[in-house]
């Protein structure tokens, strides 16, 4: 644990580039002999990872793998409430998803009380399917956003899934309103609401959203898109967004998740 935190540095000590035995031992006051045994049983674990050329050690793949599934752990914890109330304030099915490349993956879905459900926690689909797609990239630059839809778009055709300028329109939308409405839904729905999750950074780290499956007016969905989106701001709050959190400029969000 002591060589992690070393390795995981602060302030000045910390190094992208890692560190070698000797210096980690000096700064543990440890004989380098045992600092080189921990670091080797710790690299065969994934936890470290060594540089063959300057052989210099830094953080491995494993922690960083434990670290996001905990990020999720208690992302679904401190969302499942928030889920939870909006799947029996519209008796609809509601979901919690996150960004990963250019899928959505689903981390949690409530079900509303119809008798059929498919489940979609663990499942991942294009993010243009997905009603959560617009709400998740909602910050990115338009160029950014350009180049993922003619990758899935069919080419130089409106489809099924919006064209570009629809879905430039929706996200606009989400950074006026805070909330998006899809028409396009997967299986027996007619329409998708969403709205964006912050993180303590004020990046978007995940959607809310619900599927309507009722014939459903236009001002009616905007009315259940305001409370879909107070409850994310909600669900924001509780993961640690201050009050007065501004959205990140367009430049730190855009593309970090491709």
């Amino acid at each position: 644990m002591e060589i992690l935190e070393v390795l995981a540095g602060h302030g000045d000590e910390r190094d992208a580039d890692g560190f070698g035995v000797s210096w980690i031992a000096e700064r543990l006051g440890r004989e380098k002999s045992q600092v080189s045994r921990a670091l080797r049983a710790l690299e065969l674990e994934g936890m470290v990872e060594r540089d063959p050329l300057t052989r210099r050690y830094r953080l491995g793949w494993r922690l960083f793998a434990l670290a996001a599934r905990t990020q999720h752990a208690r992302l679904v914890r401190v969302a499942t409430p928030h889920v939870r109330h909006l799947a029996a304030a519209f008796d609809e099915d509601a979901y919690l998803c996150v960004l990963r490349g250019s899928m959505v993956l689903t981390l949690l879905s409530v079900p509303s009380s119809r008798a059929y459900h498919r489940v979609w926690e663990g499942v991942s689909i294009p993010v243009i399917m997905a009603a959560a797609g617009r709400s998740l990239l909602a910050e990115w630059e338009e160029g950014r956003v350009r180049e993922l839809l003619r990758a899935s778009l069919p080419s130089g055709l409106d489809s099924a899934v919006g064209s570009e300028d629809s879905w430039l329109a929706d996200l606009a939308h989400v950074r006026s309103a805070g909330y998006a409405i899809s028409d396009v839904e997967l299986e027996d729905s007619q329409a998708g609401v969403s709205a964006p999750v912050r993180d303590h950074r004020g990046l978007i780290a995940a959607a809310i959203s619900v599927s309507i499956t009722r014939r459903t007016s236009q001002e009616r969905l905007h009315e259940m898109g305001a409370v879909v989106a107070r409850e994310a701001r909600e669900l924001s709050a509780a993961l640690g967004l201050p009050p007065a959190g501004a959205p990140v400029p367009l430049a730190r969000q855009a593309g970090r998740d491709l």
